[in-house]
């Protein structure tokens, strides 16, 4: 099946590429395109080996490094049309922990990669973003906001026909490395789940929906906008219900750090926010972005939010069972079974 076209002929680059969406991603695009070479970018000599034994396509690039080094990068850019920046410290306690080494991936990593795409002629640049950079209260989402700032604003630097950068912002990707469902599902075992607060909702979105939506916007982006999907929302004490409903339930209180509902288009941003029938588009407020853009949006109503508590989207428990069978099914084809998501892993994506 080759459903992506434009990516025909085409070298694509992915920063933390293998992990969680990285590997997701580069299914897709071995499955369903005839991309020319696929270049995964990271740190994690071990995952890449696993990852190149189970993939065995010779599209295939494995190339160890950092964004933090810019030399690397520069080297690995080389010949590319399109990067999909997924590489981040995204675990909010790591971050907090560690702020130092959060900035300089999230924050500094991003600014190498926009030099460096610009330098080496790369079409296209999609960064990956989180609801957690809308109105941030953890490092995490800080460092977030400020590569979603860089991404947006390095269109700036590159003037008319040259490398071009947008984002796109989601909630929680199911499954993922550190995410709830594997947690509840290891800690059933044991009788007993532990909550932070029975009142928390959050945005919902599967792999691969994620990495669909990534393509959709890389291949309709101009260059400036951050892309939202509209996806489920879903309240926790649901998801308790739909994986371990005979277990007891411990009240643990929220982290620092934590929100009780999640954001992913604020009041403000939504004055320059267009509405499409799957997603929205947040537009840049500069003089370089061209309306005409996205003429067939919709804008919207004065003091809309798009939130967690609000949406009116909610997936039921019926839908939340039918999720976390799945879940249950691809993670032990990663064989590693329930508590598979939440070993060791500190960082989702290796930068």
């Amino acid at each position: 099946m080759n459903r992506y076209t434009f990516l025909d002929g085409k070298s694509v680059l992915i920063t933390g590429g293998t992990g969680s969406f990285g590997q997701k991603f580069t299914e897709l695009l071995l499955h369903e395109s005839r991309v020319k070479t696929l270049r995964i970018y990271s740190r994690d000599e071990l995952k890449q080996h696993e990852m190149n034994r189970r993939l065995t396509d010779e599209r295939l690039r494995f190339l160890i490094g950092d964004v933090r080094d810019k030399e690397r990068l520069s080297r690995a850019m080389r010949g590319v049309d399109y990067v999909i920046h997924a590489a981040a410290l995204k675990q909010v306690p790591t971050c907090e922990y560690n702020p130092f080494e959060a900035v300089k991936t999230n924050i500094l990593g991003a600014e190498n990669l926009i030099d460096v795409a610009i330098d080496c002629g790369v079409s296209r640049v999609m960064a990956l973003s989180s609801d957690k950079a809308v109105n941030p209260v953890n490092l995490y989402g800080a460092t977030k906001l400020c590569a979603e700032k860089l991404f947006v604003q390095g269109n700036a630097y590159v003037g008319s026909g040259g490398t071009r950068f947008s984002c796109a912002r989601y909630g929680n990707v199911v499954g993922s490395r550190g995410s709830v469902i594997p947690t509840f599902l290891h800690q059933r075992t044991t009788g007993t789940v532990t909550v932070t607060d029975q009142r928390m909702t959050r945005f919902w979105i599967t792999l691969e929906e994620g990495a669909r939506f990534v393509l959709r916007c890389l291949e309709t982006m101009h260059g400036g906008e951050i892309f939202v999907p509209k996806i489920p929302r879903m309240s926790i004490m649901d998801l308790v219900q739909a994986v371990a409903p005979a277990c007891e339930v411990k009240v643990t209180g929220i982290r620092p750090g934590e929100k009780l509902h999640e954001l992913l288009i604020s009041t403000d941003e939504g004055r320059h926010t267009l509405e499409f029938e799957d997603h929205f588009v947040i537009q840049p407020l500069h003089p370089w972005w061209k309306v005409e853009n996205w003429s067939d949006g919709v804008p919207l109503a004065d003091g809309f939010t798009y939130a967690s508590n609000t949406f009116p989207d909610q997936l039921s428990v019926d839908a939340l069972r039918t999720m976390v069978a799945e879940q249950e099914i691809e993670l032990e084809q990663r064989g590693g079974g329930p508590a598979a998501g939440v070993e060791r892993e500190s960082v989702e994506e290796e930068a």
